[in-house]
């Protein structure tokens, strides 16, 4: 590419102007917001920005201690939008999530009772301390946007965002999630320590910080449904359509995956990197949107062979098989031909 000419995937025609919502300013706002109270996590705030413009789910994966829930928390005090958190247990029922139909004992009507899966935003903490039967009743909620209680379905309020967390070590008291409902979530995303500079922050921080959240709300309802329009409308080309297709077709095509990534991935994917490109003040994708996002995309949509555990020396440790799956899937992105 010359100094000078068009991005790859950039589109050509006369109208492309600036964005028709500003993706830009409001991560920079959420980042900011979010700052006061949170070290680090610039990139998963950003996911979260993501996710919520394309109106996808979030699992935050990671030990104890890294601040996940507050993170959550933090993004949502700075959205004017409805928050809920939802502490799963083994002992849950499908209504403490969904809500039930109670009889009314004043006129002896049956009416129901929304759960608290009924809000924008919700923080599912611990997702896998729940039984199956407790996350069967998520599926609904994540895809169709919709609960159905006694043969009855009840929308759910728009935009609506699951952000789950989950650790990957202790597996005493927890299940596995459902291959079914990790294909739900757009992003998987691995939080990990933070710098030794950002661990030193947090401790200035913390000695210095006040009592009560300075997370205040910095995104109007309004903004969101605007960017949501926008990122519907971002450009790729069919040269950029077909990149992003071949990437997870790789996956299927890889001997040393049992599992590929499914249509529903490549759909997913899609909207993610447009609002990726809308967030950083494009109104078209870019060849990079794809191939930093594939692995938060993928990682939890593929499944490695035994045998490719045992392929590199070393990978004995817990993380191990994350690392092997991060290094198959960056061999598959750089497998398919970047446009030009």
């Amino acid at each position: 590419m010359t100094a000078g000419g068009p991005l790859p995937g950039a589109p050509t025609s006369v109208g492309v102007g600036a964005p028709p919502a500003d993706g830009r300013g409001l991560l920079d706002r959420l980042s900011a917001a979010i700052g006061q109270e949170i070290v680090g996590y610039r990139e998963v705030v950003r996911a979260l920005a993501v996710a919520l413009v394309a109106e996808g789910h979030v699992l935050l994966e990671g030990v104890p201690g890294l601040a996940k829930t507050s993170l959550v928390r933090a993004f949502s005090q700075s959205l004017r939008l409805e928050f809920r958190r939802i502490q799963f247990t083994p002992d849950m029922l499908p209504s403490d999530i969904l809500g039930a139909t109670v009889l009314r004992t004043a006129d002896q009507t049956f009416e129901f009772r929304p759960g608290p899966i009924f809000a924008n935003v919700i923080l599912a903490d611990e997702i896998n301390r729940a039984p199956p039967k407790v996350q069967s009743a998520l599926l609904e909620a994540m895809q169709e946007r919709q609960v159905t209680v006694e043969g009855t379905s009840h929308p759910l309020p728009r935009p609506f965002v699951v952000i789950a967390t989950q650790n990957p070590i202790e597996q005493e008291g927890t299940y596995p999630l459902p291959e079914a409902e990790l294909d739900r979530f757009l992003f998987r995303w691995i939080v990990s320590y933070p710098s030794l500079a950002e661990e030193v922050a947090i401790l200035k921080t913390r000695a210095a910080a006040a009592n009560g959240s300075r997370v205040v709300p910095v995104v109007e309802p309004g903004e969101v449904e605007a960017l949501r329009v926008a990122a519907r409308s971002v450009h790729l080309g069919d040269d950029l359509f077909a990149y992003l297709a071949g990437v997870v077709r790789q996956t299927r095509a890889d001997p040393r995956l049992l599992i590929g990534a499914s249509p529903r991935a490549s759909v997913q994917f899609l909207a993610a990197v447009r609002a990726h490109a809308l967030l950083d003040g494009r109104t078209y994708v870019v060849p990079d949107d794809i191939r930093e996002l594939a692995f938060p995309v993928l990682n939890h949509r593929v499944l490695l062979r035994p045998e490719a555990l045992v392929e590199t020396a070393g990978l004995t440790d817990l993380l191990g098989p994350l690392r092997r799956l991060r290094e198959l899937l960056r061999q598959d992105v750089d497998a398919v031909p970047v446009p030009r």
